[in-house]
């Protein structure tokens, strides 16, 4: 018989780590999320968290399909979509060429950019929305960072945000975008060796919590101002920035 881990100190991280991700899974302060596999990863090895983690989080999308199928923005879908599915292929072909931690480093020097950027010259209410080239850009790169560390909130994040979406079609967005997203992994991670029985027992565990975090997100954006809802996306992009450079640089 296969046993998951029973270390105690592994469960301390891993249970914050997935009810963050859950979350996040619900639109709601979704920068916070690419927060779960690093503190997972606290407990155990980076690829090892992520593969426990992409059970886990088949079950969120699913939930926050439920909730959420009917708010999305399918224009937006059409144009994103393709983009971050040739992300994940990217990211399957360049498997092991870069370390978690290097990667790590530069998505959160990108992520704090843009945040500064929006900080130090913001836009005018009058201004164009950002090219569809940009978007283009941000789902390929969102695509490609979730693949290798579960981390693809930012680089979507630098281009939905700035579009000021309503918080529900945003988080439905964002929920059927990573739902499919997500849902390819699976054959490239198998074949890359990340899926073992251990692993999958461990997810088993901590299964319970998936979708709480998800029911726990859409209550709140339901019902929080879009004002409040942007601030907290844009505070879990700084923390997530600084963690992820912290990785980086250590």
């Amino acid at each position: 018989m296969i046993a998951a881990i029973t270390d105690p100190w592994f469960y301390a991280a891993a249970i914050p780590a997935v009810l963050l991700m859950g979350l996040s899974k619900s639109g709601f302060a979704s920068g916070f999320g690419a927060l779960a596999t690093p503190i997972m990863a606290l407990a155990v090895p980076v690829p090892q968290a992520a593969a426990i983690m992409l059970p886990l989080l088949l079950i969120m999308d699913g939930a926050g399909l439920q909730k959420l199928w009917r708010e999305r923005d399918a224009a937006m879908l059409r144009q994103l979509l393709p983009a971050g599915l040739i992300g994940t292929l990217v990211g399957t072909l360049l498997f092991g060429r870069f370390t978690p931690a290097a990667l790590a480093g530069v998505v959160g020097a990108l992520t704090l950019l843009f945040l500064a950027q929006r900080l130090l010259f913001p836009p005018r209410r009058d201004a164009p929305p950002p090219r569809r080239a940009v978007g283009f850009a941000c789902a390929v790169a969102s695509g490609f960072t979730s693949f290798v560390a579960h981390a693809g909130s930012p680089p979507i994040n630098a281009y939905l945000l700035p579009l000021r979406m309503p918080p529900l079609a945003y988080a439905g967005t964002m929920a059927v975008f990573f739902a499919a997203i997500n849902a390819s992994k699976w054959i490239p991670y198998a074949w890359l060796g990340l899926i073992d029985l251990r692993n999958m027992a461990t997810a088993l565990m901590l299964m319970p919590l998936a979708p709480l975090g998800v029911w726990l997100g859409v209550y709140l954006t339901r019902r929080i101002r879009p004002d409040w809802f942007y601030r907290l996306a844009y505070s879990g992009m700084f923390l997530t920035g600084v963690k992820l450079l912290w990785d980086g640089l250590r």
